[in-house]
């Protein structure tokens, strides 16, 4: 992997965690070392190369100074017209579109579906076989092979989202920037979350797993295993299939009920006639 200056992943670690933390010191237009090692940082996230958030031993594990590449970028990018707006309208932003400049040429390389009304911001991977419907997928974040952003999805900044995943309608996946979040938020390979999902707050959805429509997921969600009681936060565990739930309130001050709480309920785990339903049509993605 070529890094700039020949320097390894550390030392372009160590020049943007050094940045990030004397903010004070950027400025719009910063050139130097700082600009190089954010340029060559948001090239490989862009391409894949680099990834915000990685599965080691079973665990995933978090390179924050990409996080914090990010903010850099932020603090010392300038705004610019970025084309393509509706009826040859522009916007105004510090970021353009992954796509930019983009030819037959780089969509036949990249091998993935691009669909009117998606737009993918740069420093994004989008890799093979992806098909994106008129969808958001913000800096940073990662959509890996054979995946589907269905209409109007959102795929937050930095989040991880895995292989053969389906992303339904009007799915929020939450980003990392504001509030700045610890970690990502990760789906997992095989899963699929239902149309009107809201994934925040660095959750994890496991391998496998089936979110059933409209299911809110945040760092405080208590997430309990119909069968057995037991009680998950952060993440949903691989292959269970979770739907919307609520938790009886505590009594108010005058005895009448209080008001029920909002949880999530795996109601089972995924079985052949679960995936039978939510199974992705590979020849869609040819």
């Amino acid at each position: 992997m070529h890094l700039v200056n020949n320097q390894d992943a550390v030392d372009l670690a160590q020049i943007i965690n050094d940045a990030w933390a004397h903010p004070e010191q950027l400025y719009i237009g910063m050139e130097g070392p700082v600009r190089a090692a954010v340029t060559e940082a948001m090239a490989r996230l862009d391409d894949g190369t680099l990834r915000v958030a990685e599965k080691v031993d079973g665990t995933w594990r978090v390179n924050e100074w990409l996080i914090n590449a990010l903010m850099v970028a932020s603090h010392i990018g300038d705004y610019s017209l970025v084309e393509g707006g509706p009826g040859a309208a522009c916007w105004w932003d510090k970021e353009h579109s992954k796509f930019a400049g983009w030819g037959e040429a780089q969509f036949r390389a990249a091998a993935f579906r691009a669909l009117p009304g998606c737009f993918v911001r740069y420093s994004a991977h989008v890799a093979r076989k992806v098909v994106l419907l008129p969808s958001f997928v913000s800096w940073g974040a990662r959509v890996d092979e054979g995946t589907m952003i269905d209409s109007w999805a959102t795929v937050g900044s930095c989040a991880q989202v895995g292989r053969n995943v389906h992303i339904s309608a009007g799915v929020v996946l939450g980003g990392v920037i504001e509030p700045r979040q610890v970690r990502p938020v990760v789906i997992e390979d095989d899963c699929f979350v239902g149309a009107q999902c809201s994934v925040v707050e660095g959750m994890i959805v496991g391998e496998g797993s089936v979110i059933g429509a409209g299911t809110i997921l945040s760092a405080s969600t208590k997430i309990i295993d119909r069968a057995t009681g037991e009680v998950f936060r952060g993440a949903v565990p691989p292959y269970s299939v979770v739907v919307p739930g609520s938790l009886p309130g505590q009594p108010l001050a005058d005895g009448s009920p209080g008001p029920l709480l909002h949880c999530a309920v795996i109601v089972k785990r995924v079985d052949a006639k679960t995936r039978a339903k939510a199974c992705v049509n590979d020849l869609f993605r040819a």
